[in-house]
């Protein structure tokens, strides 16, 4: 068979950067609702937590899809799987500009945005870096995700200013023509394999010969459950998962969605609070890729034990800091540097116990413990808020679930195979 010929010729570093954009675009749909939460009160007057539970909803199915999304790339095809989410992201976003009532918010917002992104998401990143590399994984797998923390970096004060100077409509708008501009890229510009454009994983000799899922043939939805219940059976899997569980309750569920509405409540303006989450963009996207980089050559548990600690500091200092800009600035630094710093780590920890062809659909499965944990904490932040009418007491619990989760993270051992992997296909 021929190779697929493609712009830019034989070379294949085109794709990682196509994707950068794609999950980029995800991390901005995704952190649009924290933007959008005050002017859907003020437009509809729907209470807080009735947008936070949509919010929720959509940071649920975001993770439910992963593993589900993994198993399909290897079904239908990466390509297929990744345009669908792109349509999907971008027609559910056009739709919310002719929601009326609360479900609304919930179907377009919460059920079809989350089930787009989530198909665009860290299982997206896990994948591509798998199929394309066989060396300097680490390394790759911070860029991937920190293209999350570049996506708060470059969109959040633009659809901030878009949300003060004209409510939520051109925030949706923005997300959903930003989407849809992806799709010719991903036609144009991602092989399927390296070996549509004739290459080989990087790191790999000519002769190499990628692993092949179980999930690219037969019933991926059988696969993904079975994968599951052969996970579920090992302890490693149970600790990746509860870390991870408290990496999206302390991140995209209580900080993502309620730290601007938090600064909101101290007399912080929209725009300079999604500048404060940009200040944590900039520096995760350092933090983040020196944590691929540092992946690659240290203890990965020691890693995520540092990483949980720093940021369960960081959270319980939040709500005394007095909300200066010296106090801001410092949360920002501390907490940015490990926002998703704990992705490189636990793929790492994934693979190593489960395997290059079943690790990226159990990653898709810890993925899907993160969004629990982000879903919980959206709905949790938003009732505490409500009960209490102030978010101290939701930030001060968040921080001890992430001392807790760096305690978990010094217990995982993958020294042995968490199970043997299925016969590969003849």
């Amino acid at each position: 068979m021929i190779a697929q010929s493609r712009p830019f010729g034989q070379r294949y570093a085109f794709v990682v950067a196509v994707i950068f954009f794609c999950l980029l675009i995800a991390a901005g749909l995704r952190s649009a609702p924290a933007v959008m939460m005050l002017p859907l009160e003020e437009s509809f007057g729907w209470r807080r937590d009735v947008i936070s539970m949509a919010a929720g909803v959509g940071i649920l199915l975001y993770g439910l899809t992963g593993p589900f999304a993994a198993a399909l790339m290897e079904r239908i095809g990466l390509r297929r799987t990744l345009l669908a989410a792109l349509l999907i992201m971008s027609g559910s976003t056009a739709l919310s500009l002719l929601m009326s009532k609360p479900w609304h918010l919930f179907i377009t917002w919460g059920v079809f945005s989350g089930i787009g992104s989530g198909a665009v998401a860290s299982v997206l990143g896990a994948t591509i870096v798998n199929r394309w590399f066989k060396t300097n994984r680490g390394l790759m797998m911070g860029l991937m995700s920190a293209s999350s923390a570049t996506g708060m970096l470059v969109f959040l004060p633009l659809i901030a200013s878009l949300a003060q100077a004209g409510g939520w409509k051109p925030v949706a708008i923005a997300v959903s023509i930003a989407t849809a501009a992806l799709v010719p890229l991903v036609l144009l510009l991602v092989p399927e394999r390296p070996a549509s454009i004739g290459q080989v994983r990087y790191g790999a000799d000519a002769d190499d010969v990628p692993p092949v899922s179980p999930a690219s043939q037969g019933n991926f939805l059988t696969h993904t459950l079975n994968t599951l219940r052969r996970a579920a059976g090992t302890r490693v899997f149970w600790y990746l998962f509860a870390t991870f569980f408290v990496c999206g309750f302390t991140t995209n569920g209580l900080v993502g969605t309620h730290l601007i509405a938090f600064c909101g409540d101290m007399g912080i303006g929209e725009v300079q609070a999604a500048g404060l989450l940009s200040m944590m963009g900039i520096f995760d996207l350092i933090g983040t890729t020196l944590s691929g980089w540092l992946t690659d050559r240290f203890d990965p548990r020691k890693l995520l034990g540092v990483y949980y600690a720093v940021r369960g500091l960081s959270l319980i200092y939040l709500p005394y800091s007095g909300f200066s800009a010296t106090s801001l600035i410092i949360f920002a630094v501390l907490y940015g540097l490990d926002w998703i710093a704990t992705v490189p780590p636990t793929l790492r920890l994934a693979n190593e116990a489960f395997g290059d062809r079943s690790g990226p659909i159990v990653f898709g499965w810890i993925v899907a413990g993160h969004q629990v944990g982000a879903a919980a904490a959206a709905a949790f932040g938003g009732t505490m808020r409500e009960l209490q009418g102030n978010y101290e007491l939701a930030f001060l619990i968040a921080g001890m679930t992430g001392i807790a989760a760096a305690c978990i993270s010094l217990l995982i051992n993958t020294s042995k195979p968490a199970f043997e992997a299925e016969p590969q296909a003849a």
